[in-house]
């Protein structure tokens, strides 16, 4: 275990791009990949860097992400790894919540501050990436650093989305922009290498991932920048001129879990026969809740690029381009096309099975004869016999009691009841 390092992964604010998957949740407990979450991939990242001691920062909706954590990430007695909660807190010195990235730390640093370390690296909970720690601490040391600030290439049809560091010789950041307009991009290109520039990746795109040294983090959230709430924002565009800042530039896969087109199509993007996220990797594992489920029992199906959790039984036609979850039951004749189906938390008995149906409530998970495409089903839902969902762009964005519909994808909403023969 690195010991100099502390990681600090941030649990995001309210996450309403990513409504309704957040309405109770925050977005770092979204399930993702059929059994994982988000927050489950920067604390994997850190685990294959040997980074083992980590503070995982709550605020909204964080009951679910708060129990995640616990159940998932105990070490043994012997070790000095930990995966730490801090929730926001009111104290007498402040009674303020968290209002911003970098508030959030600085209300935390007090809890941090008990732990000996000379680099803090500060991480998103809600990002899609497979990144070895190591290299970008190394090149922080090495260049002498009192800022990292981990980047990676982009096309100029992406720049406008991000914000967009321009480096200088050493990779020094020399200035900042945020969401540039596509008129002043041609004033912010940098040197990124022959092969992005030949892909025309000739802008660097901040990833939120940062490595602090201890004294410039506290000098700057307590006394430089004290009134400064977002490190994006704020604090990195004002450190540029006072601090050495370094980009480490990353040329791997990586997305932003911004909203529900993104989240759709990054899991969607596992069931590749090459995915660029590998979960299929010795070395670069993974970790989550271990649960104790059965092998998933599949009849009668053909499947076609989909991913299975354990403990599904799945009597489907055909399943195809599609993530399914835990605890899955699909009905005899349905067909699944492009959906991220999340599973359930708990099986029915065959009993509570007939006393649904008795009282004309659809069993737990997929009936039969559904056809179901371009659609994320949240956690528990029942959806009838006969159901027919057919997301795409020819549905206008709104959101209804059992369903939201967000760029042509239809959410079905945590909990939800489609009743028999139910059409959308």
């Amino acid at each position: 275990m690195i010991k100099s390092v502390v990681a600090v992964i941030l649990g995001g604010g309210a996450g309403s791009r990513l409504s309704p998957l957040t309405s109770t949740r925050s977005k770092p407990a979204v399930p993702i990949a059929g059994k994982y979450r988000l927050v489950d991939i920067p604390i994997s990242n850190c685990l294959n860097s040997d980074i083992g001691r980590m503070y995982v920062l709550t605020q909204f909706n964080s009951a679910s992400l708060n129990k995640h954590i616990k159940n998932t990430y105990h070490f043994s007695v012997f070790s000095a790894a930990f995966v730490d909660i801090i929730a926001a807190e009111q104290t007498p010195d402040n009674p303020a919540w968290f209002q911003g990235t970098a508030d959030a730390v600085r209300q935390s640093l007090r809890h941090i501050n008990q732990q000996d370390f000379e680099y803090v690296l500060i991480l998103s909970g809600d990002q899609l990436y497979q990144m070895d720690f190591h290299q970008m601490i190394e090149d922080h040391i090495k260049n002498n650093a009192e800022i990292s600030i981990a980047t990676i290439p982009v096309g100029a049809a992406e720049a406008t989305e991000f914000g967009i560091l321009k480096k200088g010789g050493d990779n020094i950041i020399q200035s900042f922009i945020e969401k540039p307009k596509k008129e002043v991009l041609k004033d912010w290109v940098s040197d990124t290498g022959d092969a992005m520039k030949a892909q025309g990746r000739d802008y660097l795109a901040s990833m939120g991932i940062y490595i602090f040294n201890r004294n410039t983090l506290f000098n700057s959230l307590l006394e430089d920048f004290k009134d400064a709430t977002d490190f994006g924002k704020e604090i990195i565009p004002f450190s540029i001129n006072k601090h050495k800042v370094v980009s480490f530039q990353y040329e791997g896969y990586w997305t932003d879990i911004g909203n529900i087109h993104s989240f759709f199509e990054a899991n969607l993007a596992l069931t590749k026969d090459v995915p660029e996220f590998n979960l299929f990797d010795n070395k670069k594992a993974v970790y989550t809740r271990a649960r104790m489920l059965p092998p998933a029992k599949i009849s009668g199906t053909t499947l076609e690029k989909t991913i299975i959790a354990e403990g599904c039984i799945i009597n489907a036609s055909r399943v195809e381009n599609s993530v399914i979850g835990i605890r899955t039951r699909i009905g005899y004749g349905t067909t699944i096309v492009s959906c991220y189906i999340m599973g359930t938390d708990y099986y029915e008995t065959l009993e509570e099975m007939n006393a649904s149906v008795t009282n004309g409530l659809p069993k737990l998970g997929i009936g039969e004869r559904c056809y179901i495409k371009n659609t994320i089903i949240d956690k528990n839902c029942r959806i009838g016999n006969d159901v027919r969902i057919n997301g795409g762009k020819h549905l206008t964005n709104s959101d209804h009691l059992l369903y939201t519909i967000k760029d042509g994808i239809v959410v079905v909403k945590k909990g939800a009841v489609l009743p028999d023969g139910f059409v959308i």
